[in-house]
């Protein structure tokens, strides 16, 4: 007997409980390169989360046709071709998002999160369930880019969608942007506070300590 379908679960479940970039540590090389404002930040979540929920919908209607030797040859192809689609799409639309995104639109093709749901999923489930799964997933990954691309432009700049949030010094107000916040090293150690955050509150998430395995005797010892 199959399991029943849990629509909203699938949906949910990857905003936090099963968050596909703190959990699975999946997708994080945009959440470091791209989060320097909420505008980049939103563009790749977007980008991402439609090329995701796209090509499980389109892996799982031919799942049953894919040859299981070049699946993963077929799998890239279509995700690829949608990639090409969005960066064209920022590049006639959004021109100074696509060149701030630069070649990272691109690296969405190869983004483990995007493989790893049509791979692990789309494969095995029809699609309706594939998509819903593919977009809860895009959500959780969207969420922890918008919430650290925020943070840094706040603190690095003062602003929010390029809108002033806080007083700058130079005009009279007391706040010193941190220079820092707009390098690559704040998005890891924002993205570290996040996972830490999460693992402390939801105690399931935490890894065993490898320390068990190194005390543990040898029955009759």
């Amino acid at each position: 007997m199959t399991r029943r379908f849990d629509l909203w679960a699938t949906l949910t479940d990857p905003l936090i409980r099963q968050n596909p970039v703190t959990l699975q540590i999946l997708g994080i090389c945009s959440a470091l390169a791209v989060t320097t404002s909420v505008a980049t930040a939103l563009t790749m979540a977007v980008s991402l989360t439609v090329v995701l929920t796209l090509s499980a919908g389109v892996i799982s209607v031919i799942r049953r046709h894919i040859p299981d030797t070049i699946r993963l040859i077929v799998q890239i192809v279509i995700i690829a071709s949608l990639v090409i689609v969005i960066d064209q799409v920022l590049q006639a639309y959004f021109i100074e998002i696509s060149r701030a995104l630069s070649v990272f639109v691109g690296l969405i093709t190869t983004n483990c999160l995007v493989l790893g749901r049509t791979e692990a999923y789309a494969r095995y489930h029809p699609p309706h369930h594939a998509m819903v799964d593919a977009f809860g997933n895009g959500l959780g990954y969207s969420l922890i880019l918008i919430v650290i691309g925020a943070l840094r432009e706040l603190l690095g700049k003062g602003t929010l969608l390029g809108q002033p949030v806080l007083p700058l010094a130079e005009a009279g107000g007391w706040f010193t942007p941190l220079s820092l916040m707009l390098q690559p090293p704040a998005a890891f150690f924002l993205l570290g506070l996040a996972v830490w955050a999460i693992r402390s509150v939801r105690s399931e998430q935490a890894e065993p300590p490898q320390s068990a395995e190194l005390v543990r005797k040898e029955p009759g010892e």
